[in-house]
């Protein structure tokens, strides 16, 4: 399978489309305003205690406390079992790692079984055990992989647990050795920073986006990473060949004139994954609805009549075979999480469920993150769950519309801010002009005064040009214009 990465850099923003067969199935932001939390190790402190929910909030300097679940906190021999006001007490100081963004209203979601991600390997500093990536399947490499992870321990004389990963797969001894020194350093870090500070603090930061996708993201099948930025490029490529010298080729530097996202039409995939309808090549479509509690999807047969000689079940069977397929890719893509209702075209015959629910599971194992999936129920719905760990795209970029009072969506100011400069810096590399003005609502034009005015102030000093602000009432909140003169 071709399987390529893009990576769109400004020191506001970072963007990363994730191309499989020349389709986009994955996008990732980070915004410099406010970059995710998961994978950050804190030394918190316990501020309530839950007895009948086995659980307590850690203030880790948040707005929200986080939560922690009992499940979540190391277990062995002695605690296993007891109730969570044994195991921890308010006031105790504890570190606990973020597994999950705050979201909505909802604090962070904690784990006190701190993992540290290489290449290669998970270090578990409070486990003793060795684990296999499952989507390693073949028991050989399985058995082969867990003897020499176990030599890589006895030859540094460390005593926690491993997972190997997939990229592990294919490696020496030496290679998932050299992995575990680069963790067991990280760790004895965090141990000696915990000893030295005060609760609430951060003792250790995730890598940021663009260093997390060479480490996690590139595949055996990934043909190469392209990145827009020469700064970020010469970055990416010193840090792969000082940690993964493996990948260090595949990475490249791209110097079209025209953007990255406009060349690979990135942009317009994104628009239409904000979309509420979602249009299927025989002229069918989907209905993706988001409310706080689930997503439904719903399947239409929409312009898709079918051929002469189909009958109706037949026309309703290749409609919901197409649907699965694409319900897969929209999962991840829009980063859809919890409960997630299917409202498939009601179908008479079992088989035609039965290869339906095939198609829609062997979709869903091109997805990362986990996901369960029901048989269709008594009303002929299927249910999935999908893990929730990141906002979903939506929620990143849209916000409630207040012309509707919250029954539709509209992009943030913050969103529409980027896509302005993104706009001025196309404008910039086509066309000359002295000076540039932005047209926009006045929610936006506050913003990029305020917030964005260092941005602005940067990009007008790239382009060598200055930029002016208009503000127009009649615009709504997401509607823009970039003119030159």
């Amino acid at each position: 399978m071709r399987h390529e990465i893009l990576l769109n850099f400004t020191p506001l923003e970072t963007r990363v489309a994730v191309v499989e067969q020349g389709m986009l199935r994955e996008i990732l932001i980070e915004r410099a305003t406010h970059r995710g939390l998961v994978g950050n190790v804190y030394l918190g402190k316990v501020v309530r205690v839950l007895p009948g929910m086995q659980a307590c909030f850690v203030d880790i300097g948040l707005d929200r406390s986080a939560f922690l679940h009992a499940k979540d906190l190391p277990m062995d021999d002695s605690n296993r079992g007891r109730p969570i006001q044994r195991l921890v007490t308010e006031g105790q100081d504890l570190l606990v790692q973020v597994i999950k963004d705050p979201l909505g209203t909802k604090g962070a979601r904690l784990t006190a079984q701190v993992s540290l991600p290489a290449r290669h390997l998970v270090l578990m500093p409070f486990a003793t055990h060795v684990g296999i990536s499952q989507r390693i399947e073949d028991e050989d490499t399985r058995n082969y992989l867990k003897a020499i992870a176990q030599q890589a321990l006895e030859a540094q004389g460390i005593e926690t647990g491993i997972i190997v990963r997939t990229a592990g797969d294919g490696q020496t001894s030496e290679d998932l050795e050299e992995d575990l020194v680069y963790l067991k350093r990280v760790w004895d870090n965090i141990c000696i920073e915990q000893k030295a500070v005060k609760p609430p603090t951060i003792v250790f930061s995730e890598l940021p986006l663009t260093h997390r996708l060479v480490r996690d993201q590139i595949r055996r099948d990934t043909e190469r990473v392209l990145v827009d930025s020469q700064e970020t490029f010469v970055e990416l490529s010193e840090f792969a060949c000082r940690f993964m010298p493996e990948v260090a080729p595949l990475i490249q530097h791209y110097r079209g004139d025209r953007p990255l996202f406009d060349f690979y039409q990135i942009e317009d995939e994104i628009e239409k994954a904000l979309a509420r309808n979602v249009e299927l090549k025989s002229g069918a479509y989907l209905v993706i609805d988001q409310t706080e509690a689930m997503t439904t999807v719903d399947v239409n047969t929409g312009r898709f009549v079918g051929a002469y000689t189909l009958t109706l079940e037949q026309t309703v069977f290749r409609t919901n075979l197409e649907a699965a397929v694409a319900i897969g890719r929209q999962l991840r893509l829009r980063n859809l999480g919890g409960i997630i209702v299917i409202d498939f075209i009601d179908m008479e015959d079992d088989e035609h469920k039965r290869q339906v629910l095939r198609t829609l599971e062997r979709s869903l194992d091109e997805d990362p993150v986990k996901t369960r999936m029901s048989d269709f129920n008594d009303l002929g719905l299927v249910v999935l769950t999908r893990k929730r760990t990141r906002e979903r795209l939506s929620d990143l970029l849209q916000e409630s519309c207040p012309q509707c009072r919250g029954t539709g969506h509209i992009k943030t100011a913050e969103t529409v801010c980027y896509e302005i400069f993104r706009a001025i810096m196309r404008e910039y590399r086509a066309y000359s002009a002295e000076t540039t003005t932005v047209i926009a609502a006045p929610s936006v034009i506050d913003r990029l005064i305020d917030e964005e005015s260092d941005a602005l102030a940067d990009l007008e000093v790239f382009i060598h040009r200055p930029i002016s602000l208009q503000v127009d009432t009649s615009f709504s909140p997401d509607r823009y214009e970039v003119v030159l003169s």
